[in-house]
């Protein structure tokens, strides 16, 4: 009889070979040949050698699929549930390193806390500083607003003010949050049935912030779990953050993609959520706000190469 799967852990890589390897061994290393684990890697038409690299892997524990052509982050990641046999769901970026106990104590406070949909650790930076989207409020017009123009940093600890980063909140103990980010998010997979999964409408970015709104729409709850982290280089496979700008081997081509990707994903979820609950000059002026972000964007990209 095989042994039940406790854990599916769904990895989508496009051309980040060498963040992968050492994800995987940090894997192997703080699942200590768990049996009641499985790893689904889904690479996404990488062009970097990923393909020959799966080609001369022999690794029993490993799944990999190969998509023809770039999916995107939400439809590859479904593809890889569709594959996965276990009762948690963990979406994990390859540009990350899983520490010793960190998914042993998350997996341990899903089980003590039925009531929770999806949770996720720390998310810190190479740096040192918190991955500010495994941290989330829900981008409402009025969050978002005090984000981009400035007020949030000026009153960190105001609820009114940081809605968007939830920078009120203390960073060191274990609290509900609207959402986390893909990069790190352990799902119930009855949670995630519920909501069918990742919107496939988003091809990259989003994803993760509109299913955490799905599944607090269900009445689950989101939880921010800071007593164990992984690190994330962050952005490798986009290349448009500025610290991972020298780092990253994306063209030219894939970050202005990606910079598009990241303003598109703003004007999906506003129609998807919010249009229908706020005046019509707020959605007006909304979508002006995120044209003139995107425009702002590319002219950086263009800058920098």
């Amino acid at each position: 009889m095989t042994e039940k799967i406790d854990l599916s852990i769904i990895i989508v890589n496009f051309n980040t070979k060498e963040f992968l390897k050492r994800c995987l061994e940090s894997l192997r290393q703080s699942l200590l040949g768990n049996s009641k684990v499985e790893i689904i890697v889904v690479d996404n038409a990488s062009t970097d050698g990923s393909v020959q690299y799966f080609n001369v892997w022999k690794q029993n524990d490993i799944k990999v699929i190969r998509n023809k052509e770039n999916l995107g982050f939400a439809k590859a990641n479904n593809r890889g549930i569709k594959k996965a046999s276990g009762r948690y769901i963990l979406f994990l970026n390859p540009d990350t390193i899983v520490p010793e106990n960190t998914i042993k104590t998350m997996i341990d406070f899903m089980e003590a806390n039925p009531k929770v949909g999806a949770a996720t650790c720390r998310v810190e930076l190479t740096d040192g500083r918190l991955d500010q989207a495994c941290h989330r409020g829900f981008p409402t017009p009025w969050n978002a607003f005090c984000y981009f123009s400035g007020l949030e940093k000026l009153f960190p600890k105001s609820k009114f003010f940081a809605g968007y980063s939830l920078t009120y909140l203390p960073l060191d103990k274990i609290h509900e949050i609207d959402s986390g980010c893909g990069a790190f998010l352990l799902v119930r997979r009855q949670a995630g049935e519920e909501v069918n999964w990742l919107d496939e409408d988003y091809f990259w970015y989003g994803e993760d912030l509109d299913f955490c709104y799905r599944l607090k729409q269900r009445g689950w709850k989101i939880m921010f779990v800071p007593t164990v982290k992984i690190i994330h280089w962050k952005g490798v496979a986009s290349g448009i953050l500025k610290h991972s700008q020298k780092i990253s081997l994306a063209s030219g081509q894939t970050r202005i993609k990606a910079a598009k990707a990241s303003t598109k994903v703003m004007r999906i979820f506003f129609q998807k959520h919010y249009k229908n609950k706020y005046p019509k000059i707020v959605y007006f002026l909304s979508m002006v706000g995120i044209f003139l972000l995107e425009k702002i964007r590319l002219a950086k990209i263009k800058w920098f190469n």
